[in-house]
């Protein structure tokens, strides 16, 4: 069986006083496609940056291979094997494609494998941050977050707001990705290509999983979907 590398058991968080995670319990095996869908505000993003050490937990643990880091901050969790790629993407404008990679650069990591997934961005390694597209940004804060090396990738909607054409090559990214054994969590709006991403797949309503199983169940139950997500899943 494989390896436990991430778990939240009974997880109380969010922001301030305000409780976002009621008593959320996960768990994230080793090499795993696990994706998070819900509506909006539920917790999708909270759960993400709760991993993270970005929010205020109240109680709970969240343990990584097998090792607690409730109290660790995030650039300290960053460096046992978590890596985030937040909704807000949060490159640096003023810095060139490469000078961005090279910030993020840990453990032995070859910006050439960075334009290797992405040649787009090789052609754009002399540009500033700010002279990117929003797809080319997405690349960028991508490639940034591997460049640390972690064991585990957590994705927070990383497909908003681009074109079919550019969340076709992230996908395809995120599936080579996965085929070389990085383990990817992925929050998202795109129910479909969630669902069509991942192996296992959890439902988040105010702030507690209401949903956990194989995403094959799910795409061929309509009514849950529509239930939880509001959306269904188009049947392909």
């Amino acid at each position: 069986m494989a390896e436990t590398l991430l778990e939240l058991e009974n997880v109380v968080a969010g922001y301030g006083e305000t409780h976002i995670l009621r008593n959320l319990s996960l768990k994230v095996v080793q090499g795993e496609r696990l994706a998070i869908i819900g509506r909006n505000g539920v917790g999708k993003t909270t759960t993400l940056n709760t991993v993270m050490g970005l929010t205020r937990q109240h109680s709970g643990t969240i343990r990584l291979k097998g090792q607690p880091i409730d109290r660790l901050p995030p650039h300290k969790r960053s460096r046992l094997g978590l890596g985030l790629v937040p909704q807000t993407r949060d490159i640096f404008p003023s810095l060139t494609v490469e000078e961005n990679l090279q910030a993020g650069v840990r453990n032995g990591a070859s910006i050439e494998e960075a334009y290797d997934l992405f040649p787009r961005l090789k052609e754009r390694r002399r540009n500033g941050g700010r002279q990117l597209s929003g797809g080319e940004q997405q690349m960028l804060a991508v490639a940034r977050t591997l460049m640390g090396k972690p064991d585990i990738i957590l994705l927070d909607e990383p497909l908003e707001g681009l074109a079919p054409v550019i969340c076709e090559r992230l996908v395809a990214v995120f599936q080579e990705l996965s085929r070389r054994g990085h383990t990817i969590v992925l929050v998202e709006q795109h129910t479909a290509i969630a669902l069509d991403f991942a192996e296992r797949v959890i439902i988040i309503e105010q702030g507690g999983i209401v949903f956990e199983g194989a995403a094959s169940e799910l795409k061929s139950n309509k009514e849950l979907l529509d239930r939880h997500v509001g959306i269904a899943a188009p049947h392909h």
